[in-house]
């Protein structure tokens, strides 16, 4: 599944920073860009009475030339659009924070950010997101907490190993969403992303420290066993 995000800046230099950001993390594409409240309102029109699959995911500026960001969301609520947002600010207001939330804000990132924090956001989104559709409804309290762990508990990019990249830990931990339950080991992931073995399994083994994969054995019919690694849903 792909997640269409529309990137809503004034600053027509940022817009194409944060659009080319979301294009370069798997799983998402860009479905436009507007640098005004009313232009993202056309793209939203726009976008739901058309054929393109409309927008997941609205990366909002909260403070445009024509009218805050958090106006212009009271107004999409008020319309009946669910998009989730993001809400991008250099804004370190508390009150403007949990107003947003209020409105259905899931994430808030301050300018100025890197690839590696919005990328951060956008899968842990992508894994939200897939929880919440694969089941109906929750059976424990221990399962809401987890989905919701799931999309809050980013960590900062400096908690990466010396020597991991962002943008390659994004192109791992998509090839191992994409293998599901068959998984993957560090030979088949190495071949897909082409890195070496060797990179491809510290990868790995740093997506299964921080508990977002499961390391497994399997046994095959000579030898002795291959580490396999399976996302944890």
């Amino acid at each position: 599944m792909t997640l269409r995000v529309l990137v809503v800046e004034d600053d027509p230099v940022a817009a194409d920073a944060h659009a080319l950001y979301v294009s370069r993390v798997p799983g998402f594409e860009v479905a436009a860009t507007a640098h005004s409240r009313a232009e993202a309102l056309r793209v939203l029109e726009d976008e739901a009475a058309g054929t393109a699959g409309g927008v997941d995911l609205i990366l909002l500026d909260l403070y445009l030339p024509d009218g805050n960001g958090l106006d212009l969301l009271r107004s999409l609520r008020a319309a009946g659009h669910t998009e989730d947002v993001f809400a991008v600010t250099s804004a370190r207001d508390l009150t403007m924070i949990r107003e947003g939330v209020s409105l259905g804000v899931v994430q808030h990132v301050l300018k100025p950010f890197t690839f590696r924090t919005l990328s951060d956001r956008l899968l842990r989104y992508a894994d939200f997101r897939a929880t919440a559709e694969a089941h109906d409804e929750a059976v424990s309290q221990d399962e809401v907490d987890r989905t919701l762990s799931v999309l809050r508990a980013a960590p900062s990019a400096s908690t990466l190993p010396k020597g991991l990249s962002g943008p390659t830990l994004a192109r791992v931990t998509a090839q191992l969403r994409d293998a599901a339950g068959a998984g993957l080991t560090a030979s088949e992931a190495a071949s897909a992303l082409g890195v070496n073995r060797i990179t491809a399994r510290r990868y790995l083994e740093h997506l299964v420290t921080v508990g977002r994969a499961d390391r497994r054995q399997r046994y095959g019919q000579v030898g002795r066993p291959e580490h396999h690694y399976v996302w944890r849903s």
